[in-house]
C-alpha cells in the first residue's frame, strides 16, 4: 500500500496544501515549529481517526476556521482507496471511504496500516502504564478485528461499573452480569496481548543489534493480573474495597509492559542514546510485525528521529528503512544537507518539501 497523493485543509497551522507522493520516500524539512510534524500527524490521523499526540479535536482546526478536511488517495496492488475525513466545530468528525460514510469509526481502524516514529515515543519509557498498553492495542487493532471490538466494549462495561462504584450501587445482579463479561473480554485482550509480545521480541531485538552492533541486550515482559487468577473471582473479592475509592482496581486495563536493557528497567538505566535506539528498533519491530500479520506493507512515518544518534547509528537506521522489506517511508528533518546526505545514500525515489509557517513547497531534487 502506498499513498498517492495526500490534501489537507485547516490541519492546524497547514491551510492548505496538496501533495503528490513518492512511492518510496518523502521528505519535509525545516526549521522548528514550521509544521512538520503536523503533516505527519495528519496522515497518521486519517489511519487511526485520531491525532498521534492527542489533539483534541476543537486544537485539531486552523484558528479562525470552522473546519478541517483531510484527503488521501491510497493505492494498494489492485485498487484504490479514497479516505475523506471532515471535522468542524462542535460536530462528530465524519470519515468516508470511496464517498460512504464509515457507521463506525473503529471499522476503519486497520484498513491503511502504519507505524509512526517519533520523539512523542520517549513516554513509552518515562510515562505511565497507559501509553504502553495503548502501544500494545494500536498494533493489535490493526490486524484483528475482535480484538479491537472486545477492547471497546471492555472500556464501556469497565466505566459503566466505575459509575455504580461510585454511586455506592448495591444491585449485586448488575454487578455479576458486567464482571462476567469484563471476564470473557478481559480474557480475550490479555491472549491477544501476550502473543504479540511473544512474537515481537525476536523482531526488537533483532533490530536493535542491528542498529548499535553491541552486545546489549532488550527485552519485552507483559505484566498481568490474569497470569495466575480469575478476573471474575478477583473482580467480586474486590467489590466492597474498590466500591471506597470509586473505581476498580482489577482487570487488563491495569496491566504493564515491562522494558529492559541488559534485565534492568530501561526507565532507571538507559542513557538519551540507549532509550533513542530502544524506542527506534521497538518501532521498526512493530513495523515489521504488522508487515508479516497483513496482506500489505504499512506506511513508515519518521519524525525528526536522527536528533541526538551518532552518525554509525544514523547510518544504521537509513540503510535498514531503504531496504526492501520497507514500503513507503515519510520523514522530518531541520537540516536540509543532512536529508541530501540521506537521500544520496539510499539510492531511491523520493521527494523533498520545504515547509515554512505551515505552507508546503515542492523543491528541486537536485542537490
Amino acid at each position: 500500500m502506498i499513498i498517492n497523493k495526500i490534501s489537507f485543509l485547516n490541519y492546524k497551522n497547514i491551510l492548505r496544501a496538496d501533495i503528490v507522493c513518492s512511492s518510496k520516500v518523502n521528505c519535509f524539512f525545516g526549521n522548528n515549529g514550521m509544521g512538520k510534524t503536523n503533516l505527519l500527524d495528519a496522515i497518521y490521523y486519517l489511519s487511526f481517526c485520531k491525532s498521534h499526540i492527542h489533539t483534541p479535536e476543537n486544537q485539531i482546526i486552523s484558528h479562525n476556521e470552522n473546519f478541517c478536511v483531510l484527503q488521501g488517495e491510497y493505492i494498494y496492488d489492485d485498487r484504490k482507496e479514497d479516505i475523506y475525513c471532515v471535522i468542524r466545530r462542535g460536530q462528530r468528525k465524519q470519515f468516508k471511504r470511496n464517498q460512504k460514510v464509515y457507521d463506525r469509526l473503529s471499522d476503519h481502524i486497520g484498513l491503511l496500516p502504519l507505524v509512526m516514529v517519533s520523539p512523542a515515543d520517549s513516554e513509552l519509557i518515562r510515562g505511565g502504564s497507559e501509553e504502553r498498553r495503548r502501544f500494545m492495542d494500536v498494533i493489535i487493532s490493526q490486524y484483528d478485528k475482535p480484538y479491537l471490538y472486545a477492547l471497546i466494549n471492555y472500556n464501556k462495561i469497565l466505566m459503566q461499573r466505575n459509575i455504580m462504584l461510585r454511586e455506592r450501587s448495591q444491585d449485586t445482579t448488575l454487578y455479576e452480569v458486567l464482571e462476567m463479561q469484563m471476564d470473557a473480554l478481559g480474557k480475550m485482550i490479555f491472549e491477544g496481548r501476550c502473543r504479540l509480545i511473544q512474537s515481537l521480541v525476536p523482531y526488537f531485538n533483532m533490530y536493535y543489534q542491528q542498529i548499535c552492533r553491541s552486545a546489549e541486550t532488550v527485552n519485552l515482559s507483559y505484566t498481568s493480573q490474569l497470569y495466575d487468577n480469575h478476573l471474575e473471582k478477583q473482580l467480586a473479592a474486590n467489590r466492597e474495597r474498590e466500591s471506597l475509592i470509586g473505581y476498580t482496581l482489577t482487570g487488563i486495563h491495569r496491566d504493564d509492559l515491562e522494558m529492559t536493557l541488559n534485565n534492568h528497567l530501561i526507565r532507571q538505566t538507559g542513557s538519551q542514546g540507549q532509550n533513542k535506539t530502544y524506542l527506534i528498533a521497538l518501532k521498526l519491530a512493530q513495523y515489521a510485525f504488522l508487515a508479516e500479520k497483513g496482506n500489505t506493507k504499512p506506511v513508515l512515518l519518521l519524525d525528526d528521529i536522527f536528533d541526538k544518534l551518532d552518525a554509525e547509528r544514523v547510518e544504521q537506521i537509513v540503510e535498514l528503512v531503504s531496504g526492501e522489506q520497507f514500503g513507503q517511508i515519510f520523514m522530518t528533518d531541520t537540516n536540509r544537507k543532512y536529508l541530501d546526505q540521506i537521500l544520496t545514500s539510499i539510492h531511491q525515489d523520493y521527494t523533498l518539501y520545504k515547509v515554512e509557517n505551515g505552507e508546503v513547497c515542492l523543491m528541486n531534487n537536485e542537490q
